[in-house]
Order: structure tokens, then C-alpha cells, then sequence
């Protein structure tokens, strides 16, 4: 998920399309809270680890 928002992020910057921007941040920023989540051992919709 992160990686999927840090590239929406920079094919939006490039095209200067706003929603690309957009959804690259809200993707990359729910990523880095699951996986926060995932590391501090705590079960992220019923699993262990997220992925």
C-alpha cells in the first residue's frame, strides 16, 4: 500500500493530476499506520500482519 501511494504520488506530481496526488497520500498514509500497526504486534483485521 505504501508503495503503491508513493508511486500515485509521483505520477501526480508529474501529470499535475490532483486526484493521483490525492490518493497517493491517503494510500501511503494508511499503509504506514498498518504497518505501524503490524509492528508494534497488534492484529490488523484479525491477522498478525497485514499483508
Amino acid at each position: 500500500m505504501i508503495i503503491l501511494g508513493v508511486i500515485l504520488l509521483v505520477i501526480g506530481f508529474l501529470t499535475g493530476i490532483g486526484i493521483l496526488w490525492i490518493l497517493g497520500i491517503i494510500l501511503a498514509v494508511i499503509g504506514a499506520i498498518l504497518w505501524g500497526l503490524g509492528a508494534m504486534g497488534h492484529a490488523v483485521a484479525g491477522r498478525k500482519h497485514y499483508w
